[in-house]
């Protein structure tokens, strides 16, 4: 602990030497290390302009010898993010262990940089759809077997079904033994429009008969190679889906690698009000991934390392992992029926979109 009290006291020193040698008046109030980066809270003086100092993000990089730093405003301060040389991963079942309780309808997603637990609820009315958006090694199809994973951990089969498109057969493959699983993946385009056009069916029946449960959670992997494959009937089934799933009780969890507009249709898209979004190539793709002019997505670390976008702002965090040995105990357990669930916590009362626990 010593070692990094001093570590981060030399850092502090060295960012506020970059600001000095460009005449900024600011201070780093404090700074914390968190399982992916290291983080500086910074208070400029009321004359500094913004932008004056996020230019200076390549040369506070060069002065701590990080490969890059990221700074944004958060309220009245600034925030200066380098890499942790030392990332922990964060894996799922030891969280839960240090949850008492978890909500109905709740998707377990990772950790704070304070260490906070971050959770999802999917009926709530800013949710609803989730866009998981990463390029290869981001870690996204993995934080979404994460979602998918700890909706069936916390909620029974009467509460939660899922169902899983897969176009590759792969990402979502380690999910088909859960018992909450409706007729097995997906993973041919006929089978995926036909899965589409049942759930389409299924929820206006729903509609019709004013209820919206078990809810029923719309895994997809590889949402573009779908779309490729599928053309605009599955653009269609979808952005239907994303439309008036919610009162039905139909939740989407989309994966994909790049959300442009020439991939992913403007109404699809639009449908998506949370994004889940990991590294990408450039700060155009981060852009068009969330929404947000300089959110910072592409120097994000990569490997579990997530922006939660919701109307604008923004929450980094470690995505939780779900090994094959972890899932495999969580298929053993589900399987034993009710009391397998005591493994974890009961479900609460509903609460809202973003938790905190």
């Amino acid at each position: 602990m010593g070692y990094r009290r001093r570590t981060l006291e030399m850092q502090a020193d060295r960012i506020e030497t970059v600001l000095a040698r460009h005449h900024v008046q600011a201070r780093v109030e404090s700074g914390e290390v968190t399982p992916r980066f290291v983080r500086f809270r910074l208070i400029p003086d009321g004359a500094t302009k913004v932008n004056k100092i996020t230019a200076l993000a390549d040369e506070i990089a060069m002065e701590l010898d990080q490969r890059e730093a990221r700074i944004y405003r958060e309220g009245a301060a600034l925030q200066v993010e380098v890499p942790n040389a030392q990332p922990i991963s964060v894996r799922l079942l030891p969280l839960c262990s240090r949850l008492q309780r978890v909500p109905a309808f709740t998707a377990i997603l990772g950790l704070e940089p304070d260490g906070t637990p971050l959770m999802l609820r999917l009926p709530a009315p800013d949710v609803a759809h989730v866009l998981v958006v990463g390029t290869t090694g981001s870690g996204k199809t993995a934080l979404a077997r994460t979602l998918l994973a700890s909706l069936a951990m916390y909620n029974r089969q009467n509460q939660v079904q899922l169902v899983l498109i897969d176009p590759k057969g792969r990402g979502f493959g380690p999910l088909a033994p859960l018992p909450h699983v409706l007729g097995g993946i997906a993973s041919t385009p006929a089978a995926a429009l036909d899965r589409l056009h049942w759930l389409v069916d299924e929820m206006e029946r729903r509609d019709r008969a004013a209820h919206s449960r078990p809810a029923l959670v719309v895994g997809i992997d590889e949402l573009a190679d779908l779309l490729m494959s599928g053309g605009t009937p599955v653009e269609q089934l979808l952005t239907r889906l994303g439309q008036r799933g919610r009162e039905a009780g139909i939740h989407l969890v989309a994966c994909t690698q790049k959300p442009t507009a020439q991939v992913i249709g403007s109404a699809l898209k639009a449908n998506f009000p949370i994004r889940l979004v990991g590294a990408v190539a450039s700060r155009d793709e981060a852009r068009y991934a969330t929404g947000v002019t300089e959110s910072g997505a592409e120097k994000l670390e990569g490997k579990g390392d997530f922006l939660l976008v919701a109307k604008g702002s923004t929450i980094r965090f470690q995505a939780a992992w779900l090994g094959p040995d972890d899932l495999g105990q969580v298929c053993r357990v589900l399987r034993q029926g009710i009391r397998g669930l005591r493994s974890w916590s009961a479900p609460p009362p509903a609460s809202p979109a973003f938790l905190r626990s």
